[in-house]
């Protein structure tokens, strides 16, 4: 008697979906609007792809055409027609992942389907080196703009908050005159990556700074604290733009920052090694940049050359001085220790 083989059901994709969206990502786990928007962007990418590769209609598609092989074969689509590096590769698979989770939860006859789906594993990546500016540099960019014009004042208050507080340019663009507190606490609220908020201590020098801002803005509570000519909150690019701006204002008086590549991150970066190389423990700093875990925060461990200097001058260096012999009792003894 042949046993039957198991048989994936053809579920649509389209309801599962919509579910796993509204019930499953909004109202059940309650993510920020930035990840549903990067997973959203996942699924446009992988509909697309199975249009163009297999000629399938979105509305056509069912769950089980999102099979292992599909799943790698748009992977390495993303890498070799987009061009898009290990990270974002890794960061569709979790998206992808969370949905054939859910799924076969859902659907227990799935499950076959989605455990070899589970089973693809990320790519391991070299995290890129961590740049990060000296002090005389930063202060260089901090002293550039033109403080007699309105857009002048704005960029050193908005260079001045990206350096004290080493916020991400979303949290920083997104910052709101009723997020400072300027009294007794002197801190800002900032509204972090996933919906984790964290308060940041602020320079008595940055909040002199904004408080003669506030004079200018005369603006609500809820009104940005960093607009841009039109009165709104100021983009991603803005942000660049304005640093950009900044930056080469200062090279004349700045040699260092000639050719530079500077980015908002790359301030982020600054902050985070200025806080390490003034002694303050790995796991403040973690709680200032906002991140989940403490092992995001050791790439500035690995990165920071100044500390390594300073503990390799307290460390005795080897005698260097070649022994006039080398017997072959010696060199036997050298492999079997190895």
């Amino acid at each position: 008697m042949k046993t039957q083989k198991s048989v994936t059901p053809k579920v649509p994709l389209g309801p599962v979906l919509r579910r796993y969206f509204c019930e499953y990502l909004v109202s059940q786990r309650d993510l920020s609007p930035q990840t549903i928007g990067s997973y959203r962007d996942t699924f446009r990418l992988l509909l697309g792809y199975l249009e163009r590769r297999y000629r399938v209609k979105p509305d056509a598609v069912c769950v089980d055409d999102i099979d292992a092989s599909r799943v790698l074969a748009f992977l390495d689509d993303l890498e070799q027609r987009r061009g898009n590096k290990a990270r974002t590769r890794n960061n569709r698979l979790a998206a992808i992942r969370s949905f054939i989770r859910q799924a076969a939860s859902a659907n227990p006859l799935l499950l076959p389907m989605a455990q070899r789906v589970l089973a693809i594993p990320a790519k391991r990546f070299e995290r890129a080196y961590v740049g990060y500016l000296t002090r005389e540099q930063m202060q260089a960019i901090l002293d550039a703009p033109d403080v007699t014009t309105f857009s002048g004042q704005r960029d050193r208050v908005l260079l001045m908050l990206l350096y004290n507080t080493g916020a991400r340019v979303s949290e920083l663009a997104g910052l709101q005159v009723q997020d400072l507190s300027l009294e007794s606490r002197m801190s800002v609220h900032i509204r972090g990556k996933g919906r984790k908020n964290r308060s940041v201590p602020l320079w008595r020098q940055t909040v002199k700074m904004l408080r003669s801002w506030l004079r200018q803005l005369d603006s609500a509570a809820d009104s940005p604290l960093l607009p841009n000519s039109r009165g709104n909150r100021m983009s991603r690019s803005g942000v660049a733009q304005r640093l950009s701006l900044a930056v080469k204002r200062a090279e004349p008086g700045c040699f260092a920052l000639q050719s530079a590549r500077i980015s908002p991150h790359t301030i982020r970066h600054t902050t985070a090694m200025h806080l390490l190389q003034s002694g303050v423990d790995l796991s403040v700093i973690a709680m200032w940049l906002g991140h989940e875990t403490i092992q995001t925060t050791h790439q500035y461990l690995d990165a920071d050359l100044e500390s390594k200097k300073r503990a390799l001058a307290c460390l005795k260096p080897p005698n260097t001085r070649r022994s006039s012999r080398c017997g072959a009792d010696d060199i036997m003894q050298f492999l079997k220790g190895l």
